[in-house]
C-alpha cells in the first residue's frame, strides 16, 4: 500500500513537469563569447534571420546571425540599452538607452548610428504601430528632473511628434493594432494607461485591485484580452481589454520581467529572475497553470517569436563565464496539456 501511495505521489509530482514540457521543449543553446552581465529586451529581424540583444552589462547591442548562431556585430558606445525595435520597412533598428536618455536609430550593413532623439532618463520599452508608422517609447522615472512620458516618434522623419505624460515610469507597452490603442503598464501606480494612437492621448486609466508592481504585459487581439503580470504578490491578471475589468487571475512566480502570448496555442509564457518560465493555458477567459520550465537563475528576459514558434531566453554571464541564449520550441495546438 505504501509503495502504491508513493508511486501515486511521484506520478502526481511529475504532472506539472510533463505539462510544462508539452508547452516548451529545449531546442539549443547559443553561446555569446565575451558577453557578460545582465540583459534587457530583444528584437528580431525575421527576414534577415537576426536576433538583436540589449546587453546592458556590456553596454552594447549584440547582433546574432541565427543561421550560424554566431555574433555578427556588436554595437558599442551605449550606456544602458533597454528597449529594442526592428522596423523591417525601413531596415532600421531602434534602441532606447536609459543611461544616455535618448532613442537611437541604426541603419545600413553593418548597422551604424543614423540619428538620436533626446528623452528623459530610464528610456525603456517600446512598441511599433506599423499602420500609423509610429514608435511609442516609454521613458522617465517620474521625478521632477525626469518626467515619466510615452514618446511618439514618426519614423518616416525620425521626429518626436508627442510626449504623453503618465503618472510614473512606464514599464511595458503593448499594441492593439486593430483598435489603434497602446497599453502602458505604469507599475508604481498599479494601473494600465490606454493611449489612443491616432489622437496621441490617454483615453483610459485602469486601476488594478488584485495585485501591484505590474511590469510585463501581453495582448490577445482575437479575444480582446490583456494579460498583466504583477510582482506584489506574484499574480497573472486577465483584463477585459474593452473596459479594463479584471476577469481572472492565477498565481505566478515573483519577479516577473517578461510575458508573451502565443496566439496559435493560446498559451502564455512568463519569465522571471528565479530561473524559470511559468506556462499557462488561456481558455474561456481563464488561466490554467501548465507547470514550470527551468532555465537559469537571473534569466529574466526573453523574446517569443510566433512565426518561428520559438522562445529565446537570455542567460547572463556570471563571473568569467560567457552569457548565452537558450532556445525553446513552443508546443503546438493539440499537444497534451
Amino acid at each position: 500500500m505504501r509503495k502504491i501511495l508513493a508511486l501515486c505521489l511521484f506520478g502526481a509530482s511529475l504532472v506539472p513537469h510533463l505539462q510544462a514540457q508539452s508547452s516548451l521543449s529545449f531546442s539549443r543553446t547559443i553561446s555569446l563569447p565575451g558577453v557578460t552581465g545582465k540583459f534587457d529586451h530583444l528584437a528580431i529581424d525575421s527576414k534577415g534571420n537576426r536576433l538583436f540583444i540589449a546587453a546592458t552589462g556590456k553596454h552594447s547591442v549584440e547582433v546574432v546571425d541565427l543561421k550560424t548562431d554566431k555574433i555578427q556585430q556588436s554595437i558599442q558606445g551605449l550606456g544602458k540599452p533597454h528597449g529594442l525595435a526592428w522596423v523591417a520597412e525601413t531596415g532600421s533598428l531602434y534602441v532606447a538607452d536609459g543611461a544616455l536618455a535618448e532613442l537611437r536609430v541604426y541603419t545600413g550593413s553593418p548597422l551604424s548610428l543614423a540619428g538620436t532623439i533626446k528623452l528623459s532618463s530610464d528610456a525603456d520599452d517600446m512598441v511599433y504601430d506599423a499602420a500609423r508608422h509610429q514608435l511609442f517609447v516609454g521613458h522617465g522615472t517620474g521625478e521632477a528632473a525626469s518626467p515619466a512620458r510615452v514618446a511618439v516618434i514618426d519614423i518616416a522623419n525620425f521626429t518626436l511628434t508627442a510626449n504623453i505624460a503618465v503618472a510614473t515610469h512606464p514599464e511595458a507597452l503593448d499594441l492593439d493594432a486593430q483598435g489603434g490603442r497602446v497599453f502602458v503598464n505604469v507599475a508604481d501606480s498599479a494601473e494600465v494607461a490606454v493611449i489612443d494612437s491616432s489622437r496621441k492621448e490617454i483615453v483610459a486609466h485602469w486601476k488594478l485591485t488584485k495585485a501591484a508592481d505590474n511590469v510585463p504585459m501581453a495582448y490577445d487581439s482575437a479575444q480582446a484580452l490583456l494579460y498583466v503580470a504583477c510582482r506584489t504578490p506574484g499574480t497573472l491578471l486577465v483584463l477585459d481589454a474593452v473596459n479594463g475589468k479584471e476577469i481572472a487571475s492565477a498565481a505566478s512566480a515573483s519577479g516577473a520581467d517578461d510575458l508573451f502570448f502565443d496566439p496559435m496555442s493560446q498559451r502564455l509564457f512568463l519569465i522571471s529572475g528565479l530561473g524559470e518560465v511559468d506556462a499557462y493555458q488561456a481558455e474561456a477567459k481563464t488561466l490554467h497553470a501548465l507547470g514550470v520550465v527551468k532555465t537559469a537563475v537571473g534569466a529574466k528576459t526573453a523574446l517569443f517569436v510566433p512565426d518561428q514558434n520559438l522562445l529565446y531566453v537570455m542567460v547572463p554571464g556570471v563571473g568569467n563565464g560567457d552569457a548565452e541564449v537558450r532556445v525553446f520550441t513552443a508546443g503546438k495546438p493539440g499537444d497534451k496539456k
